[in-house]
């Protein structure tokens, strides 16, 4: 089969050049492992940062989201039947789904949404499973709860943002500030449902003053948490709640005594990683979110569409991603 992979470590620049097309055998479903022919794809920042790392002599392929049919089941697969339309995040130890053909387990695998197209639906997976744990597992937001309180979202234009910031506004009752700095990403956050929107290029607590918020009970810091780190644990009211997805080079927990303020990671690999006791977690929550998408209570958060599954298109996307200015999600479809 066809497949993409990095195949040189960055030795002076960026190893984005060498994403290259090599072929593989396909591989053979066993287990709980369901054998999916991929459809479509979109590309994220965990791409990056695992190309970016690699050094290996080992091609490794990427792709950490995918839209597919299932071509074969393993011996103790349950949910799912050659045939089915899929869509899931995959495992980050495993090849990824930047392939004509790949593995995965069925227990973080769920049916496609019924109403959207593959492209669309690739958007989703990895975005959505963070954007929901992070609020309802992390944060311990309840559905239909937390009236009074305030949600600010930190990077709300990006792919995760996108999706936290519908899940948000449309199964709770918090009032949801999403922060972007360009005119067209502001946009994007507005129709994504935010009840506000502030720039975070400036300082947070002169833009949430601006707004008549004093302060927040629960932030979700997607992106640049070092950056703005004091000026969220000011705006954060006593026994609040941060949560972060990035990769803070360091981050001191102390001022955040004085408040009580709990910090929380969110890492959506974790349950596939550790093969934890709830790992189905997953498949359930895909499950939910196919639902919300076919009863329009939520939209895809396809930004761009990048073209066929190739080397010089997903060197485009790592490209694009780099820059930190991507609105929405990068989707590949095809081969």
């Amino acid at each position: 089969m066809k497949a993409f992979a990095i195949t040189r470590a960055a030795t002076d620049g960026s190893n984005i050049p060498f994403i290259t097309e090599i072929e593989l055998p396909v591989p053979q479903a066993k287990g709980h492992d369901i054998l999916v022919e991929i459809k479509a794809i979109s590309v994220n920042p965990v791409d990056t940062k695992v190309r970016a790392g690699f050094a290996s002599d080992t091609p490794r392929v990427l792709g950490w989201d995918a839209v597919g049919v299932v071509k074969a089941i393993g011996d103790n697969v349950t949910l799912f039947a050659p045939g089915d339309e899929v869509w899931y995040a995959g495992a980050l130890g495993r090849p990824g789904s930047n392939s004509e053909f790949q593995l995965v387990d069925e227990r973080i695998v769920s049916l496609k949404p019924r109403t959207l197209d593959n492209a669309a639906a690739a958007a989703l997976p990895l975005t959505a499973i963070t954007a929901w744990e992070l609020l309802f597992d992390r944060l311990g937001v309840q559905r239909e709860g937390n009236a009074g309180d305030t949600l600010l979202i930190v990077g709300a234009a990006g792919g995760v943002g996108s999706i936290l910031t519908q899940l948000a506004s449309k199964l709770t009752k918090m009032t949801v500030i999403g922060t972007a700095s360009r005119p067209e990403s502001q946009k994007w956050v507005r129709d994504a449902g935010a009840h506000h929107v502030i720039d975070h290029s400036k300082p947070l607590t002169e833009e949430l003053a601006r707004i008549g918020i004093n302060e927040v009970m629960h932030v979700a810091s997607l992106n640049n948490t070092e950056a703005h780190y004091l000026q969220l644990i000011a705006a954060l009211a006593p026994q609040g709640k941060l949560a972060l997805i990035d990769d803070p080079h360091s981050l001191d927990v102390v001022p955040l005594k004085h408040k009580s303020i709990s910090l929380h990671w969110e890492f959506m690999f974790t349950r596939s990683m550790f093969e934890t006791h709830d790992i189905s977690a997953q498949h359930h929550l895909l499950s939910e979110v196919a639902t919300l998408i076919d009863n329009q209570t939520i939209q895809t958060t396809l930004g761009q569409h990048y073209g066929i599954i190739n080397a010089v298109n997903l060197q485009k996307a790592h490209t694009q991603l780099e820059t930190g200015r991507a609105v929405g999600k990068i989707v590949l479809e095809g081969f």
